[in-house]
């Protein structure tokens, strides 16, 4: 019988710095935690410094806690202004999930803006400094998504808060693979990878503030849900294992929903390279950066 995967199995990270952006609390917690208790410097890039100070002071080994708002694009580029050292891997963890209407700080649709156009610049800015990976946390939730090109921020549509997460989520695995396309177009060493959790019980339903949230999450954290420390053995195994760009990592139980990480497949819409390139070129657009390699 196959065993599964576990953090128990991580390497030696010692001299090696990660990135991980929300990582004072649910599966960035996790990460983090396990991360650097393998030897990694890992830094808690995350919006409250309060809970961040507080998560870090909660690890044993190597951290720092360093302001990033994903929904400000004035303060991922003060983020990546400030970093001068080598980046072995960057962990786009961050996100919202189901919030009700909201902005971000240049006019966003919050979900879009915080989980893919924040990650987009912030992982464009900081890519001169990244020595071996980008992970990228996805979501089942990219099954029901599809990319409105015309309208990704819901400026002349009915806001719908679960096709806006799916839409969200979808857009990671599209960058993920289209910044696989740019790398590999200037034969760069730097991978992009992506990670999902499955179904893992964390503090994200809390901020979703409708009845999804408030009452059947809840049911489903208990009867299905894994823990966050189960949930982030998907990121950890695309952090460490010896994978080719564009791979997607999840559980191998039911459904994907919980059990050890393995490579598993993405649905049409998450494969399709047109959407891909579009969403890429809009997204420069949107936030003002740019594939930095050249």
């Amino acid at each position: 019988m196959t065993v599964a995967w576990t953090a128990a199995d991580l390497p030696s990270m010692d001299g090696r710095t990660v990135i991980i952006t929300g990582a004072n609390s649910g599966l960035g917690l996790a990460t983090a935690r396990d991360l650097a208790g393998a030897g990694a410097h890992v830094v808690l890039a995350v919006r409250n410094q309060e809970k961040g100070r507080a998560a870090a002071e909660s690890i044993t080994g190597s951290t720092e806690v360093r302001p990033l708002d994903l929904a400000s694009l004035a303060s991922v580029r003060a983020f990546a202004a400030g970093w001068d050292r080598p980046i072995d891997v960057l962990v786009n963890n961050a996100g919202v999930m189901m919030v009700p209407p909201g902005r971000t700080a240049d006019g966003f649709e919050m979900q879009v803006g915080t989980n893919h156009l924040g990650h987009f610049a912030l992982t464009n800015l900081l890519l001169p400094h990244v020595t071996d990976r980008v992970v990228t946390v996805g979501s089942l939730a990219h099954t029901w998504g599809r990319i409105n090109l015309a309208d990704l921020n819901y400026e002349s549509r009915r806001y719908n808060r679960v096709l806006s997460y799916g839409q969200a989520k979808l857009a990671n695995l599209l960058f993920t693979s289209h910044l696989q396309v740019l790398l590999d177009g200037v034969s760069s060493p730097v991978r992009s990878l992506a990670a999902h959790p499955g179904y893992a019980a964390t503090n994200l339903s809390a901020h979703t503030s409708n009845w999804f949230g408030n009452v059947l999450m809840p049911i489903g954290d208990k009867l299905i849900g894994q823990k966050a420390e189960n949930g982030a053995l998907p990121t950890e195994y695309a952090v460490v294992a010896d994978l080719p760009g564009n791979t997607y990592v999840g559980p191998d139980g039911f459904q994907q929903m919980r059990g050890g990480p393995t490579v598993v497949g993405r649905n049409r819409a998450a494969r399709d390279a047109e959407t891909a390139r579009g969403l890429w070129e809009l997204s420069e657009k949107l936030t003002g950066t740019r594939f930095p390699l050249r």
